[in-house]
């Protein structure tokens, strides 16, 4: 089996993204999945245990002291680094700004062919590497792929839910000295917002948004309530961020976070193109709307005609006498 490299992302702590089980598992998918991370000098060697249960068949560790310091450079000279010794047939990273950026540039250094924002990764009976999308507000499926020698991949924050199997890696590590003239220099870096505890919004496994029908940002506090007794994320649609329920970082939809949790459960939310398009490849989907003709119900899996502000509390009611 050919190589396929996964980048992982880390925190400014140097704590493994959550996207890390996902990139492995489609790594996993088109070949023998390699970890690569770029790293503080010695911070790497307490990952590989970490990486070997997510799947890592190898670890390749690129160290620099740039590492926080540079913006992509780090990320895009481990990538090439580990093309280099271990010709990859394609590299997987997330669909995230850093990444996203990371992935161009490669693409670009590298004459490589890029799949942008893929959904799940196959191969066909040839051994061609596939990527599938969802396009159109999530109305068609499509496969493509690419005729270059590595492909290029980024995955969906969220949208493969499978798991690759526990490994021993073994491990790989280099120095890497990046060219600091064309990296954008990372000065301080603090927390985008306060820290309500809650899992992030790109790539939550649980999604609870609310829409314009909660009426006020007070009542908006029923939509949070839902989502800590699911132990999920707060998101919201464009409607209500626009009349100030919550922040515009919480806003899912076509111009908001595309999201595809298991679990997505829209309160009081019409469901406009504009929000399905960012929100319907969720694996399953709840609606709440007294609306019975509301296009949300369209692409819900289950559906509760009602008043969020009757049936909402006695679902969160129902969950704490299940948790006791």
């Amino acid at each position: 089996m050919t190589n396929v490299l996964a980048l992982i992302e880390t925190s400014s702590t140097g704590v493994i993204a959550n996207t890390a089980p996902a990139l492995i598992a489609a790594a996993a998918k088109l070949g023998t999945p390699v970890a690569v991370v770029a790293t503080q000098p010695g911070a790497g060697d307490s990952l590989v245990e970490q990486l070997g249960m997510l799947g890592a068949q190898q670890v390749y560790i690129a160290e620099s002291t740039q590492v926080g310091s540079l913006l992509v450079g780090p990320q895009l000279g481990a990538l090439i680094s580990a093309t280099q010794a271990l010709e990859p047939s394609a590299v997987v990273v997330a669909n995230s700004i850093e990444s996203r950026a990371a992935a161009g540039m490669f693409a670009a250094r590298t004459r490589s062919g890029l799949l942008a924002d893929v959904v799940d990764v196959k191969t066909d009976d040839g051994g061609a590497i596939i990527g599938v999308h969802s396009v159109f507000g999530g109305a068609y499926t499509v496969e493509a792929t690419v005729s270059s020698a590595i492909a290029v991949i980024t995955l969906r924050q969220g949208a493969l839910d499978e798991r690759a199997v526990e490994a021993t890696p073994s491990v790989t590590t280099v120095s890497l000295d990046v060219e600091s003239r064309t990296s954008a220099k990372i000065e301080r870096v603090h927390a985008a917002g306060p820290d309500s505890g809650r899992p992030g919004l790109r790539g939550a496994v649980t999604v609870v948004s609310g829409g314009r029908g909660l009426g006020s940002k007070e009542n908006f506090v029923l939509v949070e309530q839902l989502a800590d007794a699911l132990g999920g994320a707060v998101g919201a649609s464009r409607a209500a961020v626009d009349a100030g329920y919550i922040e515009q970082g919480s806003q899912v939809g076509q111009t908001g976070i595309t999201v595809s949790p298991q679990l997505y459960v829209a309160l009081g939310i019409s469901g406009a193109i504009q929000h399905r398009a960012g929100m319907q490849t969720a694996k399953t989907i709840v609606a709440i709307n007294k609306d019975e003709d509301a296009p949300i119900f369209d692409v819900a899996d289950f559906g509760i005609v009602g008043d969020v502000f009757t049936v909402v509390p006695q679902l969160i009611a129902a969950i704490g006498t299940r948790s006791n």
